[in-house]
């Protein structure tokens, strides 16, 4: 039997919208464009507090940089652009302190003390990510460990043995102890290396290769973002590491950047009038290493810290 549909039926049938699927024309287009408005005021809202936190963070080196042009007088007026510009106290650190000396006594160290601590300790971290041996989650569970001690806790120990074996007043003990690796280094490149597919390595070692090319040949090139990343952070605390050189130096031609600086500051203050133009000038001139290095290995920096602890 068939069913005669009247005018109004057909015209209710027709300005209904399909079953399941939803609003249509018009009134789709509305939420879409409440959702765009939302997302351009969400990523302006990120931009502006993203933005507040780069002056916050920026502002300290900015008033350096600004404090380097001025004279004594002025160093601590807070004005970011000099009333008195100045480029005298860039004169006065160079003739008044060796810093062309301190920077390649630093260069020396920091090169140094990175290398071996990368290669060392990507050693290590590859045992303890390839081999399987007895005891290696106890093993390495006491190498973390040590990172619990506080450097205080060695630093009498470690400068009697340095001082036996007549290094102090050198700069090899400020280099050296990273021929031993480090815990955190370790840790950080062994997660890398779990990362990296197992099959790989038997490949090669079917194809006859010994446990040494497959850690050079294989493994260090796949890791190349993880050692960069070891790489820039041993820099970065070599050059700025103040401790031990304060230990060790004694002669103002071996002091590393950071122990010059501690010089310049009990040198230039006389009856508590300190010369803070000086130090601030001299600040601004070992700092700048630091952030150029740090542009020039951003990406690399970045890809490793993105990747380490990856697992697949």
């Amino acid at each position: 039997m068939t069913t005669t549909l009247g005018p109004a039926d057909a015209a209710a049938r027709v300005a209904a919208p399909p079953s399941g699927d939803g609003p249509a024309g018009p009134e789709r287009v509305i939420p879409a464009r409440r959702r765009s408005g939302r997302s351009r005021v969400s990523q302006a809202i990120t931009y502006a507090l993203l933005s507040v936190l780069a002056v916050v963070f920026t502002y300290p080196f900015i008033w350096l940089v600004s404090a380097s042009f001025k004279p004594r007088s002025d160093v601590f007026d807070n004005l970011l652009i000099p009333k008195n510009l100045t480029f005298e106290n860039y004169l006065a650190v160079w003739q008044d302190a060796p810093i062309g000396v301190w920077f390649i006594n630093s260069t020396i160290v920091t090169i140094l003390a990175a290398v071996t601590v990368t290669i060392s300790s990507a050693m290590v971290a590859w045992g303890f990510a390839y081999f399987r041996f007895r005891g290696r989650g106890p093993l390495f569970a006491l190498v973390i460990g040590t990172m619990m001690l506080p450097g205080a806790v060695t630093m009498i120990p470690t400068f009697l043995i340095w001082n036996g074996l007549g290094a102090t007043g050198t700069l090899t003990p400020l280099w050296a102890q990273n021929l031993f690796g480090s815990a955190f280094y370790i840790f950080l490149l062994r997660q890398f290396f779990l990362s990296l597919p197992r099959e790989l390595f038997e490949a090669a070692k079917i194809d006859g290769a010994g446990n040494w090319r497959i850690f050079t040949r294989v493994a260090m090139p796949l890791c190349r973002p993880a050692l960069a990343v070891t790489l820039l952070f041993e820099i970065q605390a070599a050059w700025t590491d103040l401790i031990r050189p304060l230990i060790y130096l004694r002669d103002s031609e071996t002091f590393t950047i950071p122990r010059g600086l501690k010089s310049l500051l009990d040198q230039f203050g006389f009856g508590g009038e300190y010369h803070w133009e000086i130090i601030v000038t001299a600040s601004v001139i070992t700092t700048v290493p630091m952030i150029i290095l740090f542009f020039i290995g951003q990406k690399q920096f970045v890809d490793g810290i993105a990747t380490t602890g990856s697992k697949g």
